[in-house]
Order: structure tokens, then sequence, then C-alpha cells
């Protein structure tokens, strides 16, 4: 604004030169209308120029505040970012907290039940164990196959669970070349495929083996604990010991049968299968096998029971396999003392009267049945599920006499 007073100031000046130079101008009133007027612009030049210097001082304190404010208004903005990630920090601290507290939970509760299924599974092998040997020490009667536990198995309800399908274990051989556990949990997956065929066994030659030829045909089989059309399993050596023809068939082919048919009959059914071979000290024979099995959600398959490996009208020498056949083989005599303990009331006979050739009342002679057979038996033999009865009840029935064990007509 001053530029423009000290602008009416140097024209009105000049202004006045000029007229007081030309002779025209000199004697008129203009040249004093210019003093005026350059006067009067001095007079606003000097009251504008303060102002403007206040203004020009002003705008320079506003800037320097500006200055200053935009340090402060950062500030504030960084403290308030540090204040949210601090916030954040303790959020995601307070989480990882949290969740570590969880996991630990967690792990601490998945601990305590392996070590309770742990405590439950050594209990368990403990009982197994001296049940084991309780049934080592039986003598056989004349009963080839008899319950233990009342025919109730015994598996825990992990034991039972099917999330991984099926499956099978076999223990190791022990220090004396035995075979020792078969562990299954039998479905159709675990069994043959369709077409397959079974495979040869014969390099496998198990503990006690010394065979021998006798009037029904060889004394031993190569007995698997778990049966080929149940696990497709071969010459695994682990699941095969030294059994008798009776011990392999019928005994125990009977029950194999019949968890066999349960499997086949649809793929989500399931059967828990455990078979042990029961040894006597260093005996190199086993004197039996311990067999349970049950199936998954129903009782259509149950059983727990313990098959004496003896062979009728021979003499086995448990120590090494050796054996002596009797002038009578082909009728049932025993294989060891008469005399049997019953262990803890665990193991019972599965029938009431051990079978002979003869009894001195003939209809009271105890013959074997199945439930869909046409005959009765002497002992049991073949497939099927035998039952004990008497003579005179199988006639009773109309069934007649097997021609291969010659019962009593």
């Amino acid at each position: 604004m001053e530029n423009m007073w000290m602008v009416l100031v140097l024209a009105s000046l000049a202004y006045f030169i000029f007229s007081l130079v030309s002779r025209k101008r000199r004697k008129g009133k203009q040249k004093w209308v210019a003093v005026v007027v350059g006067v009067l612009s001095m007079l606003m030049f000097a009251l504008t120029s303060p102002t403007d210097q206040q203004e020009t001082a002003d705008h320079g304190e506003k800037t320097e505040k500006l200055a200053e404010a935009k340090p402060k208004s950062r500030k504030q903005s960084s403290t308030k970012q540090n204040r949210g990630s601090e916030l954040a920090a303790k959020k995601k601290q307070a989480s990882q907290a949290a969740e570590k507290k969880k996991q630990a939970a967690k792990q601490a509760a998945e601990q305590a039940q392996r070590q309770s299924e742990k405590k439950a599974q050594q209990q368990q092998q403990a009982q197994a164990k001296q049940s084991n040997n309780e049934l080592a020490n039986l003598e056989f009667q004349g009963q080839q196959t008899i319950t233990v536990n009342n025919n109730v198995p015994t598996f825990s309800a992990a034991e039972m669970n099917t999330t991984n399908g099926g499956w099978e274990r076999y223990g190791d051989l022990d220090s004396l070349n035995r075979a020792t556990t078969a562990n299954a949990l039998l479905n159709q997956s675990t069994m043959p495929r369709s077409g397959e065929k079974r495979g040869s066994i014969s390099s496998v030659t198990p503990t006690g083996w010394k065979n021998k030829r006798i009037p029904s045909g060889y004394l031993f089989n190569r007995s698997h604990l778990i049966g080929w059309a149940l696990s497709a399993e071969n010459d695994n050596w682990r699941n095969l010991i030294t059994g008798t023809r009776q011990l392999n068939s019928p005994e125990m082919l009977r029950f194999e049968m019949d968890t066999k048919t349960y499997l086949e009959q649809s793929s989500n059914n399931y059967v828990r299968y455990s078979v042990t071979p029961v040894f006597r000290g260093d005996e190199l024979l086993a004197r039996g096998v311990h067999m349970m099995a049950k199936s998954v959600g129903s009782n259509a398959i149950s059983f727990n029971v313990f098959i004496f490996n003896v062979q009728d009208g021979v003499k086995l020498n448990y120590a090494d396999g050796s054996s002596v056949v009797n002038n009578n083989a082909g009728s049932n005599t025993t294989a060891a003392s008469s005399s049997a303990t019953r262990p803890n009331n665990n193991v019972a006979s599965s029938s009431q009267a051990p079978a002979g050739p003869q009894q001195n009342d003939q209809q009271n002679l105890t013959v074997y049945v199945t439930p869909t057979g046409s005959k009765y038996h002497l002992h049991p033999h073949g497939r099927g599920h035998f039952t004990p009865t008497t003579l005179k009840d199988a006639k009773a029935r109309g069934l007649q006499p097997c021609k291969i064990c010659n019962p009593p007509a």
C-alpha cells in the first residue's frame, strides 16, 4: 500500500517541477494541486507504512506459530500412533498368552490321558500275564476248549476305537525264538483281497517243530495265531506256532470262521481280536492258545477262551515238541495229568463233562453237535461251533452218527 502513495508523491513532485519549468503552466493553479496531492500522499505514506510493517510482523509471527504448531501436531499424532501400537501389542501379547495357556492345558490333559491309558494298559498287561501264567499251569482234563473270565473279553474302550481303521500288530519273538502275541482290529481291509491266493509257509519252522505222521495224518500244523482268512498273513514267523491238528482244526478254525463270516457281512464290521500262545517256563511247545475277540458295537462276536494244544492218542513232550503215539491214537486220550486247577475261578470248562469213547450208561455218553448240523460227533472236528450234549438227546433230535469219528449209534 505504501508503494502506491510513494508513486503519487513522486508524480505530484514531477508535475510541480514540470509546471515551474513550463511557461504556459507556471501561472496556473494545477501546480499547487499537484503540491497538495503530493503532501497528502506523503502523509498517507507515513500513516500506512507502520501498519504494513505490523502486518508483516504479524504475518511472520503467525508463520512462526504455524511452524511451531506443525511439529506439535505431528508429535501428538505420533504419540497416538505409539499408544495404538502399544495397545495392539498388549492385545497380541494377551492373546498369545491365552493361546499358550490353552495349549498348555490341552497338552496337560493329553498327557494325563496318555498316562491314564498307559497305566490302564500296564494293568491290563499285568492281568493278562497273570492270567496266562495261570493258564500255563492248567492240566488238560479231556475238554480241549475252556472259557476264560466267563467267556467275557477284557478289551478296553480305547482298544475298540475304529478311527484309524483296521490294523494288525505282532509281538517280537522272545529270547527262545517263540512267538509272543498277535493283536488286531479286524475288518475287510485286513482280509485277503478278492482272488488273492494263499502263499507257502513251509519255510517257517516254529519252536517245538518235531513233526511226524500219525494215523489221522501229520501230528503238527504251522498254526497261525491270526488265521490267513482274517489277516492275509503267510510266512510271518511272529504269527506262527507249532500246533496240533486238533488245535488248528477244528478248535481254532471254528472261532476264525465265525469271525470271518461276520466280517464278510459288511465293510463297517470290526472285530477286536487277540491270540496269545501260552508257554510254561522255557518249553518250546505251547501248552495252548488264549483267544479273545469282540465285535465293535455288537455282541455278534464275543469270546474269551483257552484251547489246549493236545492231540488225541498222542503224548506230547512240551519241553522240545517230541511225542509218543499211543496204540489207540484214534480215541480220546489225555495228554497230561488228569487233575486240573481253576485259577481264581477265571477259567471254567466249556462243557459239563469230558468226552470219552465209552461211558457205563451209553445213553448219557457225551457227544458233540452243531447248531445246523445233521450229525452228532464223538469229538469236535471240521467246521462249526460244537456244543456238548448226551447221546440220548442227540438221537431224540433225529441226528445221525458221524461217519468220520464214529460215535456209538
